[in-house]
């Protein structure tokens, strides 16, 4: 008997436990899954395939982004200049695209692979903090925009590259079809190559990875040079969406992306992450601004709802028996 009654209390910590642990689990599906029947609720051409695309192409941007984000936060760093890259990378492939056509994509990821480049050198060897670094490189290639563009945008005009970037296959934005392609690669070498284990070993404890043998340096300066150029890439999708670069161009982009990648339930503390995550994360955040711009939401009251659903998103969604401090 006094077996029986000792079981008792340990059955239902044990179910409390299963419990948080599925709400952490399920809770992006389940805010998902609730903000789209709210919005649904509220207008009815919400739940349209038209509507359903535009979600998707204003998704693209911030889905590559907040990938590229998602490698950096991992790994137990930070990239706050993750917006002027994207604007640097699109006024390149604006630039060029009279030219290059459709090949304008080349300059505009080489032009993002050189500032991620810069950002990791800085960081890895240089060992100043990636907040610092990234922070003043936020500046340094947003004054490089405004440096060339003098204000003024700078049009795409080529037939080439209008007909690959702004057409669309089998009724899909050929836009959303390379997003779709560059998430496939991202969570393959993720989840399937070392390079993906080696950040995840860094994130979690670098001390520990450097007297395993992952060499630490390497692994931040190919994190934030794989950061470069999906933002390079992601310049493209802006460009072709805008059909023009301008300076102000992917202004403020970089705290949506953190937002997403957190709200998917990857920690700012490293280490911990999954892409799938961050793939929630960035359809929470498309569809509460495409939700609440639809419905007719004051702009101001739209950045107060966003910062609490963050707040409350993580509150819920990070395991902190897994995360010795927070920080």
């Amino acid at each position: 008997m006094d077996d029986v009654a000792e079981s008792a209390p340990s059955t239902k910590v044990t179910r409390s436990f299963l419990n948080v642990r599925n709400l952490r689990n399920f809770f992006p599906i389940l805010l998902l899954l609730s903000l789209s029947v709210a919005f649904a609720l509220s207008s009815d051409r919400f739940l349209t395939v038209n509507n359903g695309l535009i979600v998707l192409q204003q998704s693209t941007v911030l889905i590559v982004v907040s990938l590229a984000m998602t490698f950096v936060i991992v790994a137990g760093s930070i990239d706050l200049s993750v917006g002027s890259t994207v604007a640097l990378s699109a006024l390149a492939t604006a630039a060029t695209s009279g030219s290059l056509g459709a090949f304008a994509l080349v300059p505009g990821v080489l032009v993002g692979i050189c500032c991620g480049l810069l950002n990791g050198l800085l960081f890895a060897y240089g060992k100043i903090p990636s907040f610092i670094v990234t922070l003043g490189t936020l500046v340094i290639y947003r004054g490089v925009v405004l440096l060339f563009t003098k204000g003024a945008p700078v049009s795409i005009s080529n037939a080439d590259f209008l007909l690959v970037y702004t057409t669309r296959t089998f009724g899909v934005p050929n836009t959303v079809l390379i997003a779709i392609a560059a998430l496939v690669l991202v969570t393959i070498i993720f989840n399937q190559t070392v390079f993906g284990r080696e950040v995840r070993a860094v994130g979690g404890g670098e001390r520990v990875a450097l007297l395993s043998g992952i060499p630490v340096n390497s692994v931040k300066l190919g994190v934030f040079v794989l950061c470069g150029a999906l933002c390079g890439l992601a310049g493209l999708l802006q460009a072709s969406r805008t059909m023009a670069a301008t300076a102000q161009l992917a202004e403020g982009l970089e705290l949506d992306v953190i937002a997403a990648v957190v709200v998917g339930g990857t920690p700012l503390t490293g280490g911990i992450g999954k892409i799938r995550g961050t793939v929630l994360g960035v359809l929470i955040i498309a569809i509460l601004s495409n939700g609440m711009n639809m419905i007719g939401m004051d702009p101001y009251l739209q950045n107060i709802i966003k910062g609490a659903v963050l707040i409350v998103a993580v509150f819920l969604t990070i395991d902190r028996s897994k995360i010795l401090i927070i920080k």
